[in-house]
């Protein structure tokens, strides 16, 4: 898989960021995901759409391995289609949208929060957009 967006934030992604993907899965093959890493470098959240079982699948890894994996059936995406997911975070746990479904809710696993720095977007299907916003901040009128 192909890495198509990296971002960094030395205060931390979580909680309190969102993160938008837009893309089209064109292909059969389960190649998308998204991790947040923390700065020692274990994914703290990873995020995988499974085409092949219709199933979205999270996991942690941590200390050289992987977490007992979280499944949800909850899968509105569809092969061959544009798709939309978002991930947010709060104090307790990520959430997962996709094509505004709430598919997902996976517990924090890592703290402090302030230590998950990075996120990554690898896919092999085409992205169209990914936006990476701090929630609660607003710009412009009204925004003081």
């Amino acid at each position: 898989m192909a890495l198509q967006f990296e971002a960094f934030h030395a205060g931390g992604l979580a909680p309190g960021w969102n993160l938008l993907v837009q893309g089209h899965s064109d292909s059969g093959e389960d190649q998308f995901e998204i991790n947040f890493l923390s700065e020692t470098g274990d994914i703290v959240f990873h995020i995988k759409p499974r085409f092949s079982s219709a199933t979205m699948v999270a996991n942690a890894f941590q200390g050289g391995r992987w977490g007992q994996e979280e499944a949800s059936s909850v899968f509105p995406l569809v092969l061959g289609e544009p798709f939309e997911m978002e991930v947010s975070s709060d104090a307790e746990h990520f959430h997962v949208h996709a094509q505004e479904h709430k598919v997902l809710q996976f517990a924090h696993r890592h703290r402090p929060l302030a230590a998950i720095t990075r996120v990554q977007v690898l896919s092999d299907h085409r992205l169209a957009q990914v936006e990476l916003a701090r929630k609660g901040l607003c710009w412009g009128a009204g925004g003081y």
